[in-house]
């Protein structure tokens, strides 16, 4: 039987493709440190679960299709401590920021559009956009560059009249890149000047690390109208299973464009959403908590991989990721060998592997992603396990040549 020729192209996530070999691995009596997949351990708050606990309806009925009233009212007040005063209309709840981000290429992409994301990015941007018959045309950046942006006429010579939006993961998945005021505007003035929108992908705000003070697109007033923000409680609040997030944006008709598109799905999730309004309720204290405590895990993985020879990678300053270049032939590979092959003391390592982050041909092939996202004593032992392996691997660099 034939198949659309979208799903045939559509690339399979790096973060998961691999999971059957983990599995294996483990039915093998392997423990495995995931790396690979932003799957936070620290404790969600307790009210999210209490207030689903305290729920209290007859019926489990459908809510409405902007969102709950009760939720939207808490996120307006949340954005009010960044500086970004919203109104009712400004706002649309979403089945985690996922949906969100399709429904913005969906209402601002017609098919041959096109979307300009600094590369590498999180992975689930192509086939989001390859839902909506978009592409994705790369701005290349590099970790021996630190992923910064390339001069504005470089950004610039990438603008067709075909370009309809630029997607901003600030910070960034999978670089842990946080943009400076005036990157941010520089792409702000790019997006006046060439009549495009900034696609604002900022679920990893709380975690900004070694002082730096958070600027958010939706602070940009020239190009407020432009703005769309994608938000989640996912990582915020260790609430990834909970899939709620939400559009932000100022310009009221593309609002109720997308509007659309949320009644087409009927209603977020009731129950979530009750948990959600809970969260952000939750006390500053924790998130200056977690903060620290990524931060502690970004300096145990990033020392441990500049004491590794061959190990190229920079010293990320938000989220919990790192974008890792490995002396290897292929990254995958490695990837696969480490499960299936490898083993200290009946323990490895899974990374994600990092070609699948670029939408340039060849780039990433010898980088992985990896997310620092267990506490202190298992990430200390999983860079020591990653070290041993990058050393016996058949298809290490220097192996090679020799």
């Amino acid at each position: 039987m034939r198949f659309s020729e979208r799903i045939y192209a559509m690339q399979a996530s790096p973060i998961r493709k691999l999971a059957p070999y983990g599995l294996e691995a483990k039915a093998r009596g392997k423990k495995v440190y995931h790396l690979n997949i932003g799957q936070p351990d620290i404790k969600t708050p307790p009210s999210f679960f209490e207030a689903i606990r305290h729920f209290d309806e007859d019926v489990l009925a459908y809510g409405p299709s902007e969102g709950n009233p009760k939720l939207i009212e808490a996120i307006i007040e949340y954005y009010k401590d960044y500086h970004i005063d919203l109104e009712k209309g400004n706002i649309l709840i979403t089945a985690g920021a996922s949906e969100a981000i399709v429904f913005a290429f969906t209402a601002l992409c017609d098919p041959g559009d096109e979307i300009l994301i600094p590369e590498p990015f999180y992975a689930n941007y192509n086939p989001f956009a390859e839902w909506v018959s978009a592409r994705i045309v790369p701005i290349t950046t590099k970790a021996e560059e630190g992923f910064r942006l390339p001069p504005t006429e470089t950004i610039e010579k990438k603008i067709t009249p075909r370009t309809r939006a630029i997607v901003m993961c600030h910070p960034g998945n999978p670089t842990g890149m946080v943009y400076s005021r005036e990157d941010m505007e520089r792409i702000g003035h790019l997006a006046l000047k060439h009549d495009f929108y900034i696609v604002a992908d900022e679920v990893y705000r709380e975690f900004v690390y070694d002082g730096l003070q958070y600027v958010s697109f939706g602070n940009l007033e020239d190009v407020e109208d432009r703005v769309l923000i994608m938000d989640s409680v996912s990582k915020r609040y260790s609430a990834c299973g909970a899939r709620i997030g939400c559009i932000v944006s100022k310009n009221k008709d593309l609002m109720g464009q997308i509007v659309k598109l949320c009644q087409s799905r009927t209603s977020a999730p009731t129950i979530d959403q009750v948990g959600a309004v809970a969260l952000y309720g939750t006390s500053p204290s924790y998130l200056q908590e977690v903060n620290r405590e990524y931060q502690k895990r970004r300096d145990i993985m990033y020392q441990a991989l500049k004491c590794m020879p061959g190990v190229i990678c920079e010293k990320p300053k938000g989220a919990f990721y790192m974008m890792v270049k490995l002396p290897v032939d292929d990254a995958e590979k490695f990837i696969i060998w480490m499960l299936k092959n490898f083993d200290s003391n009946g323990e490895t390592v899974m990374a994600a592997p990092g070609e699948g982050f670029y939408a340039t041909p060849g780039l990433g092939q010898d980088e992985v992603r990896l997310a620092y996202v267990l506490e202190e004593k298992e990430l200390v032992r999983a860079m020591d396990v990653l070290k041993e392996g990058l050393e016996v691997y058949p298809g290490r660099i220097e192996a090679i040549k020799a």
